[in-house]
């Protein structure tokens, strides 16, 4: 039973654990993107967003409680330097778990990628991109909308050449003539109908 088992263990001692996770941690600072299992990754994502929080502020207590943790200089320096002033604005989540469809060869374990969510291009763009797509507002549409915008706009150029030309030709067609043109009564046929029509 895992009864208040907060924390998966990973199945190493608290100390193994510890080391691990700041080795990871510190990789993924330096790296921006780590390849591992997903159960690593869920443990290293608490404990590494705490230490991404802290860095927002520069002070020389965030740095020696990151460093506890870290005890690697240049993951401080990369932390402090680049990775705060472009999470400044992120209130939280700054990273961002992909799975793998492959599995570990030895084990079958699930593979994931662990990321940070601000330093991949791709995503970054291909979101830009989307936002830039989908900047047109909905509007209600009022006598013909586009359409009746796109005819105004053709017929104030023609009229700005001085030609008067109709932006869209009408061709009206009439009935063929061997249709009835009037309804047929009641019990008459309409050879009798056509006749009163030739008579009145």
């Amino acid at each position: 039973m895992r009864h208040g088992r907060k924390i998966n263990h990973l199945g190493r001692t608290t100390a193994h654990r510890h080391a691990m996770l700041s080795n990871m941690a510190s990789s993924l600072i330096l790296h921006k993107r780590l390849t591992t299992t997903v159960a690593k990754a869920k443990a290293l994502r608490k404990y590494v967003e705490p230490m991404l929080t802290k860095s927002k502020e520069d002070t020389t207590h965030s740095r020696r409680m990151v460093f506890a943790a870290l005890q690697d200089k240049e993951s401080i320096k990369e932390l402090f330097g680049n990775i705060s002033s472009k999470i400044a604005t992120r209130p939280g989540g700054y990273t961002r778990i992909l799975k793998l469809s492959d599995t570990r060869l030895g084990d079958n374990a699930d593979m994931c990628v662990i990321e940070l969510v601000d330093f991949n291009e791709t995503l970054l763009e291909a979101k830009s991109a989307a936002a830039e797509k989908t900047t047109t507002t909905r509007r209600s549409r009022s006598r013909g909308g586009k359409k009746a915008a796109a005819g105004d706009a053709a017929t104030s150029a023609t009229e700005v050449k001085g030609e008067a030309v109709a932006s869209a030709a009408v061709v009206e067609t009439s009935a063929p003539a061997d249709t009835a043109t009037e309804t047929v009564k009641e019990d008459e046929s309409r050879d009798e109908a056509k006749a009163d029509e030739a008579g009145a």
